[in-house]
């Protein structure tokens, strides 16, 4: 096993390559072993050059209101008048502690991606 850090793009795509050739090592193995650790690098590397950010909370309602098949008029129960609901899907108004707490828990969007911005 020669595993080194992933500091560089050559560093991370070859690193990929060998855990492409080993992914189907059988627990207990030293090509396991690698597997993990070399799996491990390329996570820490992928984080520090690559994070993926949190969702914006506008974009989290809306997909969950796609996923649900759910209206504008349906979004009333958690936001207020339709009034509300346009002016926070327009970006106009921003969410307060009460439609934070029922859009958690009817749409079961997280907390903190609703509070994020």
């Amino acid at each position: 096993m020669d595993i080194k850090p992933i500091r560089t793009k050559e560093d991370y795509q070859i690193a990929l390559e060998r855990i492409e050739a080993i992914f189907d090592a059988k627990k207990g193995t030293e090509e396991y072993d690698e597997l993990d650790v070399l799996a491990t690098l390329v996570e820490v590397y992928e984080m520090k050059n690559h994070p993926i950010l949190p969702p914006d909370p506008i974009d989290a309602i809306r997909f969950r209101m796609d996923q649900m098949g759910i209206t504008k008029e349906g979004m009333e129960k958690y936001l207020g008048s339709q009034s509300r609901v346009s002016e926070v899907l327009n970006r106009k108004r921003s969410l307060s502690i009460r439609m934070i707490r029922k859009i958690k828990a009817g749409l079961n969007i997280p907390a903190d991606i609703l509070i994020s911005h």
